[in-house]
């Protein structure tokens, strides 16, 4: 059925992207890994020449085809929520090992527990990481590519240091301990580079959604490029989209009403009531029920909040949609001060918006600065702009004879104290690694996991504790990167970024053109470059939550070859009108699946609590037990690198204390 097609998509053309086993797509490093060698050695410290992270050919960041949650990362697990895990796992073995602490998640909050526990008792600790992954950073993922002589990175999960509200002075002094001077980004970034090669943010309009496939400018939409053309005025931009798009001319006309015409739709009430009423509704709503639009408009907004929450504006807030700029408000003379149950990502701030930084693999270069304190040995060099090219050394993150460990390729299933949680002087860590299960011990240790796992691996913890932590749903993504030859075609399209509202992936964009030290951006359109793109796995119409969940089901069960062709798809209808050819184009294809991805945040629409005020879950969730303390983003419901260093600091605050 799809033989004609893939063929003019380049399915068939060798390209870095995958490797078949039984016909089920895996990543070439699971494939590779002699895991019955593991299985025979580890937990031995004679036999650890055994583990997979030794040999000479274990690079993680240089993998292509699925990579974030990769096969063989989330089984156990899975497993082990499923009630199966037991069954068949063999009585655990002792590895002999003790410890001061052990964290559970070698992510940015892990990594950061380890060092503020490092710094807390005099650097002389000894602390055992476990990572589910085969590489360390959690959701900051670092992809590689190289296109003949070029080498280019992209950033499979957290983007920048940024956060709506202004970083906290403990997670501003992590980031001033590892030598990022925020203030000195913008002679890393051109951001006149794509500006001046006459490209700015489209939308593109496709068919199934709006009845034909269309490439137009983008009007007016908020926050989602900072790249476009100042000399291309607004009203220029208004003729040309509403000569282009294909939607209904009465779309046409209630996008203008909602721009210009400046009504009270709630006449009568003052502005915290407006607000109050916003707070209730969602953005879709308001455009359909209130403004009264044409439904073409409400298709057009649908994914602006994507990158954001992980749902539509069916599920988001008028009240933070207002916060977010989004039309229709104008006329409410709303004062600016934030409304009861905004969230945070919604409230402007000055602050924090001049706080941003970004590498060329994202915050990957975080988790790896943090790695070089702790493990120096691992990752080479003294400085931020040297770590860019750093080539992570993973023999030296496990050795016997250093302070710091991290065990990758290694999942939790059992955190326990030997005792009563009161009185116990210890507590034990089984993990699973291999197809065997071992156990180590430590005085405490540090759950820096996602929420929804902890109840399953810790199964002391009080039951309403259990509850809070299962609320913390994840939002399930995508973050792809796809390398192509050149990008002449976005050249010829004058387009650097595209919103395309009813495709698989919401947005796309050429990547940031960013240089550190010697490692240098794309800058002529003759050159490869890597295209970032991000899919919200959502289902509009449902909570939220259900959404979420709906969404990680549908990740879970997409094969990569499925993705691809989407890919290919999209990248064909978007770009071919400037000469893009997938078949010929293409050169690398990195999917970053994230069924977990951001830490669920409040939403007045459906978590009361947030709307009323109270205590919220996320505060029951991460209540210290005993030896035992919980950190991540999810202990603080947000998605944002700087909360898991504040959640980090507070957890290794408790454990000191017991």
């Amino acid at each position: 059925m799809h033989d004609s097609r893939d063929r003019e998509l380049g399915m068939h053309r060798e390209i870095t992207r995958r490797d078949f086993l039984n016909g089920v797509a895996v990543t070439a490093g699971a494939a590779l890994m002699p895991w019955d060698l593991v299985a025979a050695g580890l937990g031995r410290e004679e036999d650890q020449s055994a583990n997979p992270e030794k040999s000479p050919n274990y690079y993680p960041p240089a993998l292509t085809g699925m990579r974030g949650s990769h096969p063989g990362s989330f089984d156990t697990a899975h497993s082990l929520r499923d009630g199966t895990f037991w069954d068949s796992a063999g009585k655990p073995e002792d590895t002999g090992e003790t410890y001061d602490l052990i964290i559970v998640g070698g992510g940015i909050s892990g990594l950061a527990a380890a060092h503020f526990y490092r710094k807390a008792t005099g650097g002389k600790a000894r602390i055992l990481i476990l990572e589910n992954h085969d590489d360390f950073g959690g959701h900051a993922k670092r992809n590689e590519f190289h296109v003949g002589d070029r080498f280019m990175l992209g950033f499979g999960g957290t983007y920048s240091i940024q956060s709506p509200a202004p970083y906290s002075k403990v997670a501003k002094g992590v980031i001033e301990e590892l030598g990022i001077d925020v203030e000195s980004y913008p002679k890393y970034v051109d951001k006149d580079l794509y500006r001046s090669h006459g490209l700015a943010s489209k939308i593109f309009f496709d068919k199934e959604t709006f009845g034909a496939d269309a490439l137009t400018v983008n009007p007016r939409l908020p926050r989602l490029s900072d790249s476009d053309d100042p000399a291309f005025v607004e009203s220029d931009r208004w003729k040309k989209f509403m000569a282009e798009a294909p939607i209904a001319e009465q779309a046409k006309r209630d996008l203008q009403r909602l721009y210009v015409q400046k009504k009270d739709y709630f006449p009568g009430l003052t502005s915290d009531e407006k607000k109050a009423r916003l707070a209730r509704i969602s953005y879709a709503s308001f455009l359909r029920d209130v403004a009264g639009v044409h439904e073409d408009i409400i298709r057009m907004y649908q994914a602006t909040p994507h990158g954001l929450f992980g749902v539509g504006i069916d599920a988001v807030p008028a009240q933070d949609a207002w916060g977010f700029d989004l039309p229709g408000f104008e006329g409410l003379n709303l004062d600016p001060k934030p409304g009861k149950g905004m969230n945070r990502d919604a409230i402007p701030n000055e602050e924090a918006e001049k706080y941003f930084f970004h590498f060329p693999d994202g915050n990957a270069s975080i988790a790896r600065l943090l790695v070089r304190k702790l493990i120096p040995e691992a990752i080479p060099g003294r400085s931020i702009t040297d770590v860019v090219m750093a080539k992570a050394n993973y023999a030296k993150l496990d050795q016997s004879s250093a302070p710091v460990r991290i065990r990758l390729n290694s999942t939790a299933v059992r955190v326990r104290h030997t005792g009563d949680a009161k009185s116990a002087s210890q507590v034990e860590v089984a993990y699973a690694r291999g197809g065997k299960v071992y156990t180590v011990k430590a005085k405490s240790s540090i759950l820096a996991c996602w929420h929804v796992v902890i109840p399953y691996i810790c199964e002391e913890l009080p039951d309403k504790q259990k509850e809070a932590l299962s609320l913390a749903q994840k939002v399930p993504l995508l973050y792809t990167n796809v390398v192509i030859r050149n990008w002449t075609s976005f050249q010829k399209l004058g387009a650097n970024s595209i919103y395309a509202p009813g495709c698989y992936h919401t947005n796309l964009n050429l990547d940031s053109p960013v240089s550190i030290g010697d490692y240098h951006c794309t800058r002529k359109p003759e050159e490869p470059i890597a295209i970032h793109m991000m899919k919200a796995a959502c289902r509009p119409g449902l909570p939220a939550r259900q959404q979420h969940s709906s969404g990680r089901m549908e990740l879970y069960t997409t094969d990569f070859e499925t993705m691809e062709r989407k890919i290919r798809d999209q990248l064909a209808r978007t770009l071919g009108p400037g000469g893009f050819d997938p078949a010929r184009d293409i050169a690398a294809i990195t999917v970053n699946r994230w069924p977990h991805g951001y830490s669920y945040e409040y939403n007045s629409l459906f978590d009361s609590f947030w709307l009323e005020g109270g205590e919220t879950p996320c505060e029951v969730a991460r209540k210290p037990h005993g030896r035992i303390a919980i950190a991540n983003s999810d202990a603080g419901a947000y998605a944002y690198t700087d909360e898991a260093i504040n959640q980090a600091w507070r957890a290794v605050g408790e454990i000191t204390k017991v």
